[in-house]
């Protein structure tokens, strides 16, 4: 029988099941807005060395971010944050730090490596107030006292876990964050258009889904990259006379 959407119970029913299947999706959409203060706004991805270094150039833009995808954020951060969230939900904060700390001394440069951390302590330290969930707090605390290096894919599957984000929609929303970070660092280093930056972003889908797949696969021993020009160009913008980013 049909139910007019003005009746109360249907109202009432709708109501309870967009809460439970909304929640997590405000809170992916929240964190990956550009307009989140994590500090990704001043981070290239290694995209300024490369523009430096006169490597890549508008046709080039999605095969970097591709390789990117497949052999640096995925098999590192994305991993990193799938086994963190996992571990955060089993109560093993101890497991999550030793996660951290295997990312953080993955990544082979100083740029690299302060860039994950600057950027994880602010996603902690502003989303303990913001999603007020303990275990984000806390592990904020664990960072402070420097019992850990708060890497910033750690800390996003430390907020996704304890906010009810499932792990592949926190994986994926954390790559897609990484994609929008990267055109808009091509934006500002006039590599492309507004216009071509959403094109971008929407090839990309495809190897997000990749990434995904393969990271909620693997274990603690793989997270690493293996995109060795990538760490190249970040060595060598650590050096650069002017940088517009931070890595």
């Amino acid at each position: 029988m049909y139910q007019d959407e003005g009746d109360p119970a249907v109202r009432t029913a709708g109501s309870t099941s967009d809460t439970q299947g909304l929640g997590p999706l405000l809170v992916s959409l929240q964190l990956t807005d550009s307009a989140f203060p994590s500090g990704f706004y001043t981070l290239s991805h290694s995209l300024e060395g490369f523009a430096q270094a006169g490597a890549v150039d508008a046709g080039s833009l999605p095969s970097l971010l591709e390789d990117l995808l497949l052999h640096a954020v995925g098999p590192a951060d994305a991993t990193a944050l799938a086994l963190a969230h996992r571990a955060t939900l089993a109560g093993d904060m101890e497991a999550v730090v030793r996660i951290d700390e295997h990312l953080f001394a993955s990544k082979l440069g100083r740029e690299m490596r302060q860039a994950a951390t600057r950027t994880g302590r602010q996603l902690l330290d502003l989303s303990q107030e913001v999603f007020g969930h303990p275990e984000i707090g806390d592990y904020f605390g664990r960072v402070v006292r420097r019992e850990a290096p708060g890497t910033q894919a750690v800390a996003a599957g430390i907020i996704y876990a304890a906010s009810g984000v499932a792990v592949r929609q926190a994986v994926a929303s954390d790559l897609f964050a990484f994609c929008a970070s990267f055109a808009g660092a091509a934006l500002r280093l006039r590599l492309t258009d507004h216009r071509r930056a959403q094109t971008l972003l929407r090839g990309a889908a495809p190897v997000i889904r990749t990434a995904v797949e393969a990271a909620l696969r693997r274990e603690l021993a793989d997270v690493g990259a293996s995109a060795f020009a990538s760490d190249v160009m970040s060595g060598r913008h650590e050096r650069a006379e002017a940088r517009l980013f931070a890595s």
